[in-house]
C-alpha cells in the first residue's frame, strides 16, 4: 500500500469523531446563526448572471481523490467566466482546526467540504450557515438523495449541509485466495451461516481469511455496522445515552472476537495489516471503505471483488461517512457570492459522476441510478447499500462520544476485556462526555 494510501485512510479517520475543534467565538447558538441567511428561498441559482466573483473552497481530498476534484473545478470554472473557484487542500486535521479560527477571525473560506458527523459541531459553533433555503431554491428533497445521507446534515430542526457523497463499507476479497480454499469467488458469502462456513473453509485451507483489526480502521467501523445488523444504536437518537453496551452491542463485538478465538483471524492484528493481508494472499475477506477500490486497481496482477457487507445479524446495514458541502459564516455576507456559491454547489452535485470515478457513491439519486455509474462496478456494489447505511446522530460533539467506542473495541478485540466489559465501561465514559457536550453547546 502506498503512503498516501495510508495518509487517505488516517485523514479520512480524523473526520469520523475524534476531531478536537478549534474554538469560535461568537456564541449564541445555530439560531443565532440562521440570522445570517445563505440566500433568498425565491431565487433559482442554476445559473449566475451577477458581478465576477472569487470564491474560496477549502477541503481536505489530499488523496487520490484530490485530483478529481481539481479536475470538477477547473470544469466549473471554465463553464462560468464570471465565478472563479479557488480550492485550497489542507490535511483533514489541520483543516478541521483552520476554519473554525479563520470564521472566527473574519477570514474563512466561502465554502467547504465537511464529513457530515462533524456538521452538527460547526453548526453549534456558528462556524457554518442554515441551508434550509439553498435546498429549496435548488429543489432540493429527500427524494434527490437518500433519506440516512439526507437527514445526517440537519441539526435542530435546519439543515447544515448538502450530501455530496457517501463512502461506506464495503467486503472485499480475494478471488484467487477463494479459489484455493474451493470456494466460488463468483458467489461470495452473503449471510452470516455463508461467511462463517466460507472461513471454516478457509481455515482448513490454511488461511485466516478475516483479520479483526482493533483500530478504528476498520474494527470500529465493521462494529458498528455489526451492531446495526443485530438492531442496536450506538447512541440514542438525541444522543441522550449511549447504547452501543446494549445486548446488539455485546452480540456484534463479541462476534468479532470470536472470529480471533476461533482462529480466524490471527491476534494482535496491526494497523491497515488486514487491508495489506488481502493483498498479499493472506485473507481472503477484508471489510474495508470504498476508498479501497482505487488502491486495489494499483496492484494488476491482483484478482479482486467487493460486494455489500455479508448480512450477519437480522437487519442488513454498513457504516458509511459522507463528504458534505457547507456554506461558511462571513462578518460582511455578500448576496453575489452566495449565489454563486449555490450554482457552485448545484453544478458539481449534478457532475458527480466524475467524483464517483475518485471512489466514492454520489449521493445524488439520478447520478447513482445512471447508466455511467452502473458501469463502475465496484462502486455500484457498494452504493446498493445507499438505503441501509447509517450515521453518527446529528448532534454537536458527538464525536468526542463515539470515539470512546473504538478504546472498547480495541480492548475486546485484542483480549484485554471481555466484550461486555470492555462496552459497559466504555458505555459509562461515552455518557460522560454527553453530558458534559450537552452542558458545552446546550442541551
Amino acid at each position: 500500500m502506498s503512503l498516501e494510501s495510508l495518509t487517505r485512510r488516517r485523514a479520512l479517520g480524523l473526520g469520523l469523531g475524534a476531531m478536537v475543534l478549534a474554538g469560535c467565538g461568537g456564541g449564541g447558538g445555530p439560531k443565532q446563526a440562521a440570522q445570517q441567511s445563505s440566500g433568498p428561498a425565491t431565487a433559482a441559482p442554476t445559473s449566475y448572471t451577477g458581478p465576477a466573483v472569487s470564491l474560496a473552497f477549502w477541503n481536505g481530498f489530499t488523496g487520490g481523490d484530490g485530483p478529481f476534484m481539481k479536475r470538477l473545478v477547473e470544469q466549473f470554472n471554465s463553464a462560468h467566466p464570471n465565478i472563479k473557484i479557488t480550492m485550497n487542500v489542507y490535511q483533514w486535521s489541520d483543516y478541521y482546526s483552520k476554519v473554525p479560527a479563520a470564521v472566527s477571525a473574519g477570514r474563512g473560506p466561502d465554502l467547504g467540504i465537511m464529513h457530515v458527523d462533524s456538521v452538527a459541531t460547526n453548526a453549534a459553533r456558528q462556524v457554518v450557515l442554515p441551508l434550509d433555503d439553498v435546498a429549496t431554491s435548488l429543489s432540493l428533497t429527500e427524494a434527490d438523495f437518500s433519506p440516512p445521507v439526507w437527514q445526517a446534515g440537519v441539526y435542530k430542526g435546519a439543515r447544515y449541509s448538502i450530501p455530496l457523497d457517501v463512502h461506506p463499507l464495503g467486503m472485499f476479497y480475494n478471488r484467487t485466495v477463494l479459489s484455493k480454499a474451493g470456494l466460488d469467488p463468483d458467489n461470495p458469502p452473503k449471510t452470516g451461516e455463508e461467511y462463517l462456513a466460507a472461513l471454516e473453509a478457509l481455515k482448513k485451507a490454511g488461511v485466516q481469511g478475516h483479520w479483526a483489526t482493533p483500530f478504528p480502521f476498520t474494527g470500529s467501523m465493521q462494529f458498528g455496522s455489526l451492531l446495526h445488523q443485530f438492531g442496536g444504536r450506538l447512541f440514542a437518537d438525541d444522543a441522550g445515552a449511549s447504547r452501543f453496551a446494549e445486548e446488539p452491542g455485546v452480540q456484534a463485538l463479541t462476534w468479532l472476537v470470536e472470529l480471533v478465538n476461533k482462529g480466524y483471524s490471527p491476534k494482535n492484528v496491526g494497523q491497515d495489516a488486514d487491508f495489506i493481508a488481502l493483498q498479499n494472499g493472506k485473507a481472503a475477506f477484508n471489510w474495508n471503505g470504498i476508498w479501497s477500490i482505487n488502491t486495489l486497481k494499483e496492484h494488476k496482477d491482483l484478482e479482486w471483488g467487493v460486494a455489500p457487507l455479508p448480512q450477519i445479524g437480522p437487519e442488513p446495514a454498513a457504516w458509511a461517512g459522507s463528504h458534505q458541502f457547507v456554506i461558511f459564516k462571513q462578518r460582511r455576507p455578500d448576496q453575489n457570492k452566495l449565489t454563486a456559491a449555490k450554482v457552485f454547489i448545484n453544478w458539481i452535485s449534478g457532475h458527480s459522476i466524475e467524483w464517483a470515478k475518485a471512489g466514492q457513491v454520489p449521493a445524488r439519486k439520478t447520478i447513482r441510478e445512471s447508466a455511467e455509474f452502473k458501469e463502475l462496478k465496484e462502486q455500484a456494489a457498494i452504493g446498493s447499500q445507499i438505503d441501509h447505511l447509517y450515521f453518527l446522530p446529528p448532534v454537536a460533539g458527538i464525536g468526542d462520544a463515539s470515539a470512546v467506542v473504538d478504546q472498547a473495541v480495541n480492548a475486546a478485540i485484542l483480549l484485554k476485556k471481555s466484550p461486555k466489559d470492555a462496552l459497559t465501561e466504555a458505555a459509562a465514559k461515552a455518557d460522560k462526555v454527553l453530558e458534559q457536550n450537552r452542558k458545552k453547546y446546550g442541551a
